[in-house]
């Protein structure tokens, strides 16, 4: 249990780390928004979040999350925000432990201009995902490789619109309920705008780790949400367990490994300038767990970090954080006793997986997120174990064993850097009570597929 809880601190300690060392007008704390130098200047190809779960209400599939296009404003009219045309969208899958994919789902769009004699991008209500009124569009197609073989599932899917407001849209849940799609006989997918999950107070949080309301009493509430009224889009792929584990079942034994692996990317085509061809596909973003390249790697090696595979993370970015610089700074600002260094078995679990709960059997240390898909399915009200702390707050259900919609990856990092579990000596007061404030996404998650709550539309958002 212990090493579950510095696993975690290590990533809270990296980002803050980040912020200090940083100070750049363009870097926001979040799990992967505009998180390197490169891909901050493009953001339809910017993977900001990253979830795997059980799905609460179809326990036999797994739900897998990736979202693109960060800070996007509800009122984005008359070109609203859509999916890149010429972006090679990937969610990959390792099954057998050794850092690579062995089954990939691809993802590419098209954007069709049905009306070429308006600038308004619907000119009328769009009551139905097919309606004339609704002037741009885009499809997509769904690809899944699987360990080297390419099979398309479908092409010509429907995305939901954007929602304008509710002149245009007055009821926008048919339409997103339109836009999921059954594929490959029993999964599910949706590709779309969706409300940012993503919940952190970044302006307090950067203007010199200010901690709202002073402590202890800041710690619980008063935070304001950063994501709040910001939407991005989304990708949302759930598939049966046996068609994601190395045995091609549900596992029930030792034998047949329960871990999968789970990280998305971005690519955009290389430009080849002597021919025709345009020479294949490079990679421009890359995330696994939340964090990491936001605020582990250092900024002279995020661009690398986004164009690497994680089997390489050991030879390009290995190397031991074994003085949590936020401990320091809890110390320094707030007077907060927090345990000694060196704490040296941090790398080994982040990079591998917690022994005994989301390790693979024989496990290539890399960046990704592992799921045991055997773990009982926990979801608030519906179990007596639910935590928005995860692990830590007795809840294996939740990060870092995958990633639910309302994990609090904020306070779970403040509260492990402060050491409450190393030892009983910091399980006190404020060290247990650390955290932004902000203890839940804007908008709750949905209880079914896409679970990522609707979008902000252009009208009513405050």
């Amino acid at each position: 249990m212990r090493k579950i809880l510095l696993f975690v601190g290590l990533l809270a300690t990296a980002f803050l780390l980040s912020a200090y060392a940083e100070q750049s007008p363009t870097r926001t704390l979040a799990s992967s928004h505009r998180e390197a130098p490169a891909i901050s200047q493009d953001p339809a190809a910017d993977n900001t979040d990253t979830y795997i779960f059980r799905s609460p209400d179809n326990p036999g599939t797994i739900t897998m999350i990736a979202n693109y296009y960060p800070y996007e404003g509800p009122a984005g009219g008359p070109n609203f925000y859509r999916f890149g045309d010429d972006v090679l969208y990937q969610l990959h899958i390792n099954n057998d432990g050794n850092a690579r994919d062995d089954i990939v789902y691809e993802l590419r769009f098209k954007t069709t201009i049905k009306n070429p004699n308006t600038f308004l991008y619907n000119t009328g209500q769009i009551n139905d995902i097919n309606s004339p009124n609704w002037s741009l569009r885009q499809t997509y197609s769904v690809t899944r490789v699987s360990h080297g073989h390419r099979t398309t599932l479908a092409t010509g899917l429907a995305t939901p619109p954007s929602d304008v407001g509710t002149h245009s849209i007055p009821n926008y849940v048919p339409l997103r309920n339109q836009a999921i799609h059954t594929i490959d006989g029993s999964s599910k997918v949706f590709a779309g705008q969706r409300a940012d999950p993503f919940f952190a107070d970044v302006g307090a949080i950067f203007d010199l780790l200010t901690i709202r309301g002073g402590i202890p009493a800041g710690f619980s509430s008063g935070g304001k949400n950063t994501f709040k009224n910001f939407n991005v889009q989304t990708i949302a792929l759930q598939v049966p367990i046996e068609k994601l584990t190395g045995c091609e079942c549900v596992p029930s034994n030792a034998n047949q490994d329960p871990v999968i692996g789970f990280w998305a990317s971005a690519s955009r085509r290389k430009l080849n300038v002597d021919d025709d061809d345009d020479g294949g596909w490079n990679q421009v973003s890359r995330l696994g767990l939340p964090l990491i390249n936001e605020a582990v790697i250092p900024m002279s090696m995020k661009d690398k970090f986004n164009r690497s595979q994680p089997v390489d993370d050991v030879s390009n970015f290995a190397g031991p954080v074994v003085k949590p610089e936020l401990a320091v700074l809890l110390n320094a600002l707030y007077g907060i006793s927090v345990p000694p260094t060196p704490r040296t078995d941090l790398v080994e679990v982040l990079l591998k997986g917690v022994p005994g709960l989301n390790r693979p059997q024989h496990v290539v240390a890399s960046d990704m997120l592992r799921l045991n898909v055997t773990t009982p399915v926990c979801e608030s009200g519906s179990c007596g174990t639910y935590s928005r702390l995860g692990v830590i707050g007795g809840d294996n259900a939740g990060f870092p064993n995958g990633r639910r919609l309302n994990d609090d990856v904020v306070d779970i990092s403040e509260r492990v850097v402060a050491g409450v579990l190393y030892s009983t000596a910091f399980n006190v007061s404020p060290n247990n009570a650390l955290g932004d404030g902000v203890n839940a996404p804007e908008r709750a998650p949905l209880a079914t597929f896409p679970y990522a709550a609707d979008p902000y539309d252009g009208f009513n958002y405050p």
